[in-house]
């Protein structure tokens, strides 16, 4: 199978001898195959499912002008350009300012990798996701693919990449590179959509080799696509360098990909599915998902004119946590650094708040799977995620009907002179309620009338309560 389906250009001759993985690579015994069917077979491996939450940053060369977004280059010079953005260009730029211009800007004299990866493992998340390189084409590593248009080359002269991914492993954190296929400019993408993409020199040239050199030198726990909503995947090579990943790469035993192979792939193929930005379906998926969102509304890259009541509070933050992970998908939220590599007070904070509360009910997330409901019956503000009960052997939980439930309150209720209803769970003689974080007795409860339980709840003073945003009850020996 070749991974190279024009040979006779001049750009896929020089492919065969670049140093990347043979073109020809052969399938071992009992592997993945090129193609969906294959692919698609290979389960996802457990450190992601148990993850739940991680952090996504975009940084680049956008980050320099620092406004509206990561597509402000293609906003100012695309086809159908914003007008906001052209006019903040003629304010504040000469007339011959280029965008190649920003990127000597682009300094990271701030960028201080370990204390990004202190931050990081203080939200709670377990794996975060660097934009290696976005659609502008500017890689954040020494690429020999992208010459003067990397990190090293010009810029902060160093390479961001590795030195995230040596101060993340520190912390015990899991590594994943957002690789954009496409470039808005890169004259031989433009070549090949004008040749309808008949023509593959711009995927030969730069897409696959700096995927191949990613993988290799980095050895990336996640390989995270973006930037195929104009061409399908047969074009792309997609199905070619997933069986290499799958097969023969460092990280074939424990890498996890997304579905942005192509434009016909998005929720349809791949490791875990995306589907598209901010994608939170509050309803149990067949397949498993990453909700992609921001911690900072109305752009992925920093701003220089985000406001306050831009960031997300807590409330809404814990909200996505519970919402997303009972419905069987994990939380992968944005923050964008400055172009000095720095992480505004505002969203470390966010993050810090974010990790406070994970360390109190973590329990009910990390390691969890969607229980038979995933949001109360009676009460739309209460989130449920399950595990195996503690109670059952480990050799018999796989087939045990018993199960530990998590119910995620949203709200704390107002009236504690009436019981906390929850219509759903069924359960047990030996079933215990109690809140995860709290250092008191656990909560009385009784049969509800038709099904589901009465819980009395406390009256615990504001100083004593484990967490200020949202609550965990255990229940144990749930029957359903």
């Amino acid at each position: 199978m070749l991974l190279c389906a024009h040979e006779t250009s001049q750009v896929c001759r020089a492919w065969a001898h670049s140093g990347f993985p043979d073109a020809s690579f052969t399938i071992e015994e009992n592997g993945y195959e090129p193609n969906w069917k294959s692919l698609d077979s290979r389960p996802l491996p457990q450190w992601y499912t148990d993850a739940k939450v991680g952090i996504f940053v975009h940084w680049g060369v956008f980050s320099v002008p620092s406004f509206k977004g990561a597509w402000f280059w293609e906003w100012w010079k695309g086809e159908n350009p914003r007008q906001d953005v052209v006019d903040f260009m003629k304010k504040n730029y000469k007339p011959d300012f280029t965008y190649a211009d920003f990127a000597k800007q682009f300094t990271a004299t701030f960028y201080n990798p370990d204390h990004w990866a202190e931050i990081f493992k203080a939200s709670g998340a377990k794996y975060v996701v660097l934009t290696t390189k976005h659609h502008e084409g500017f890689c954040n590593w020494p690429s020999k693919y992208s010459w003067n248009w990397n990190s090293w080359d010009v810029g902060p002269h160093r390479d961001l990449v590795g030195d995230l991914a040596i101060a993340l492993r520190k912390q015990d954190l899991r590594f994943g590179a957002y690789h954009s296929l496409f470039e808005f400019f890169n004259p031989l993408f433009l070549e090949d959509q004008k040749n309808k993409f008949k023509t593959q020199d711009f995927v030969q040239a730069k897409t696959m080799p700096e995927l191949y050199e990613l993988v290799n030198q980095y050895k990336p726990d996640i390989v995270w696509s973006d930037g195929v909503t104009i061409a399908e995947d047969i074009y792309w090579n997609s199905t070619n360098f997933l069986a290499w990943l799958y097969n023969d790469s460092p990280v074939k035993d424990f890498v996890v990909t997304n579905d942005r192979w192509g434009s016909n792939t998005k929720c349809k193929h791949g490791g875990y599915f995306t589907c598209g930005d901010h994608y939170n379906p509050k309803t149990l998926q067949s397949h498993y998902f990453e909700d992609s969102t921001t911690m900072a509304r109305h752009g992925w890259s920093y701003r220089r004119d985000m406001k306050l009541s831009d960031v997300r509070t807590m409330e809404e933050v814990t909200t996505l946590i519970a919402q997303v992970v009972s419905c069987g998908g994990n939380l992968l939220i944005n923050v964008g650094p400055t172009k000095d590599g720095v992480i505004v007070p505002i969203l470390e904070e966010r993050l810090r708040q974010m990790g406070q509360w994970l360390a109190v009910n973590g329990e009910g997330i990390y390691g969890t799977k969607p229980w038979t409901f995933q949001n109360e019956t009676l009460n739309g503000d209460i989130w449920y995620t399950s595990k195996p009960a503690a109670s059952v052997k480990e050799e018999e939980q796989a087939t045990a009907s018993l199960k530990d439930v998590y119910a995620i309150l949203l709200k704390w209720p107002d009236d504690l002179t009436q019981p906390l209803v929850l219509g759903d769970p069924v359960p047990t003689d030996t079933t215990e309620v109690s809140l995860l974080g709290y250092d008191g007795p656990v909560f009385p409860w009784i049969h509800h009338v038709g099904s589901g339980l009465e819980i009395s709840l406390p009256s615990i003073p504001a100083f004593a309560m484990p967490c200020q945003w949202a609550w965990t009850l255990k229940l144990t020996n749930i029957y359903n």
